[in-house]
């Protein structure tokens, strides 16, 4: 069994760290590649119901604008996400971040999360991260700037030699 340097340190949930969480997450996220079909199909129905039919046009238009809504969902979504979790109660507030041998704790003025080395089922290293990939399907994102030189290598053979 390996074990961690026990580690404790803290951190603000400032705009420039949740930015770097959106864009280091969104390459190894379920919507890395933007669907553009769900538009597409929501636009042809809207300019097929306005071409091919008699009846009122208020759903046509509807669909229409539905389309054009999703496709601004698209182009902003890191803005959209950014400003969600800017409004949320923890944005600005301290962080405190435990690492040892059970796991990996997070706390702030209103949440606490525990996540265990056994229930860690992968780690994503990504250039500026790392992404702790929960069994249950969670994901975390924890900035390396945070951990000292030496122990982002011990947290990913900790976790890989649990799983």
């Amino acid at each position: 069994m390996t074990h961690v340097q026990p580690f404790n340190t803290q951190f603000t949930l400032s705009r420039e760290y949740l930015a770097e969480c959106f864009d280091q997450s969104l390459p190894h996220g379920k919507g890395a590649k933007p669907n553009y079909l769900f538009p597409l199909l929501l636009f042809a129905a809207g300019a097929g119901l306005l071409s091919f039919t008699e009846q009122l046009k208020v759903a046509s238009y509807m669909l229409i604008a539905l389309a054009i809504l999703e496709l601004l969902h698209i182009r902003f979504r890191r803005a959209w996400w950014l400003t969600r979790q800017m409004w949320g109660k923890g944005a600005g507030g301290e962080v405190n971040l435990t690492v040892n041998d059970d796991g990996i704790q997070t706390q702030n003025a209103h949440t606490q999360t525990a996540l265990l080395w056994s229930d860690i089922e992968r780690v994503i290293e990504t250039d500026l991260g790392l992404i702790l990939v929960a069994k249950s399907g969670g994901r975390q994102y924890l900035s390396k700037s945070l951990f000292p030189a030496g122990l982002v290598p011990e947290i990913i053979t900790k976790a890989n030699g649990e799983a």
